[in-house]
């Protein structure tokens, strides 16, 4: 469980990195590829409900349950995920309106993603730092094996379903997107 925790963190910083490389493209005066960023945003979102949020809840449960000086960190770690979702349907919204043409100031939006992006990897960051020593603490394999068997049937498939729901983006991802260094 720790390793795919990890593995999550891997790939989420490669998704930032694909955001990032946009973003500076904007900030540039460049206009990227905006599918490609609504096919970013969308495998966020999906990944986020569909994986992160059950893993995420499972764990925290079980952590509170075993040491309960852990909820004020996950209590804030919960709060700050929720925030990042907000930033990022915010996004989305944004990103609808420009494909559909409609004038969405590009500074605006620039600053809002590059502000985005700055709250994920801040976010990343202390769960690394901060929730992945206490899960390594509190957890010994048979508790990380019963918390594995506790993840939602068919977690494993709903990540390839998403690989192949965004071609363009693992394109993206093999031909930009160098290994994260978050």
């Amino acid at each position: 469980m720790l390793t795919q925790l990890r593995q999550d963190h891997a790939n989420m910083a490669r998704m930032l990195h694909v955001l990032q490389l946009k973003q500076k493209a904007l900030a540039a005066g460049e206009r990227p590829n905006f599918k490609l960023v609504r096919e970013v945003v969308d495998y966020i979102l999906d990944y986020m409900e569909g994986f992160t949020v059950p893993l995420e809840r499972i764990c925290t449960e079980r952590l509170r349950a075993l040491a309960p000086e852990s909820h004020e960190l996950t209590e804030r770690l919960s709060n700050d995920y929720q925030a990042l979702r907000q930033r990022l349907l915010r996004l989305s919204n944004d990103i609808d309106m420009i494909l559909m043409d409609a004038v969405v100031p590009m500074d605006r939006f620039a600053e809002d993603l590059r502000a985005y992006l700055d709250a994920h990897r801040g976010y990343l960051r202390d769960e690394r730092e901060l929730l992945f020593p206490l899960l390594r603490e509190r957890f010994d394999d048979k508790e990380l094996e019963l918390l594995a068997a506790e993840l939602p049937e068919g977690a494993a498939e709903q990540l390839l379903r998403l690989q192949e729901a965004y071609p363009e983006l693992y394109a993206e991802l093999r031909e930009a997107a160098p290994e994260p260094t978050t």
